[in-house]
């Protein structure tokens, strides 16, 4: 349980900051339609995640989901398949959902620390023969460290509480196999009624989100201290 816990959490997180990073250089640089693709990527931060995570569900449905009629179209599969009947399957699809949930809150994070690196340190690093690779290995993520942390706690925090996500989608089954520590708790406390088994788990999260929490307390009061 545990270990799914730090897959689910350590997974989502991972696949959430590096595709913000790209998203944040992208919303960063000058197109046509910038101000309506930010609009858009906020629309999943501002839906609930419980109607979001719904969505997903009847989209992957086996029988009637958007999903497996697409690929069925495109020839990628022969049959539907039922992505949340398989416990491996299932876990990937509500990663991805949740994936799609963290989207636009890590991006916005991102993107303002992108805005607040001067334009003078690229420049410098032009006249000095820097490509943009090397600027921006060199000087954005490096000068992107704090957002980055900021950005990747929250989610931890967030991830790791995640309820509705895993109860719409699976409730934690097929039996207990997509359970994180926080839907087994739920379900050890109102279905199985063993209260006393669900508070001594409820008290492991506690600590766990302590922990996590009193590292970004520090890491904010080091970043007001060197600001």
């Amino acid at each position: 349980m545990l270990l799914r816990t730090l897959v689910w959490v350590i997974g989502v997180v991972t696949v959430t900051i590096l595709l913000s990073l790209g998203l944040a250089q992208l919303l960063n640089s000058r197109f046509p339609g910038r101000r309506l693709v930010r609009w858009a990527l906020i629309v999943p931060w501002a839906s609930s995640v419980l109607m979001t995570a719904l969505i997903w569900r009847w989209m992957l449905n086996d029988f009637y989901g958007v999903v497996n009629r697409l690929l069925m179209d495109l020839g990628v599969l022969d049959a539907p398949v039922n992505w949340l009947a398989d416990p491996g399957q299932a876990l990937v699809a509500m990663m991805g959902v949740a994936v799609f949930v963290s989207l636009p809150f890590t991006s916005f994070v991102l993107l303002a620390g992108v805005q607040s690196i001067p334009a003078e340190v690229y420049e410098a690093a032009r006249v000095d023969g820097a490509g943009p690779v090397r600027g921006y290995l060199a000087i954005t993520l490096p000068l992107l460290r704090p957002s980055l942390v900021v950005a990747a706690i929250i989610n931890v925090i967030n991830v790791f509480n995640s309820f509705p996500i895993i109860w719409a989608m699976t409730r934690g089954g097929p039996g207990f196999a997509t359970d994180t520590t926080t839907t087994y708790l739920y379900k050890l406390a109102f279905d199985n009624q063993s209260v006393g088994e669900s508070a001594a788990m409820a008290v492991v999260n506690f600590g766990l989100v302590l922990v996590v929490v009193l590292v970004y307390l520090r890491v904010v009061r080091r970043q007001e201290d060197t600001a």
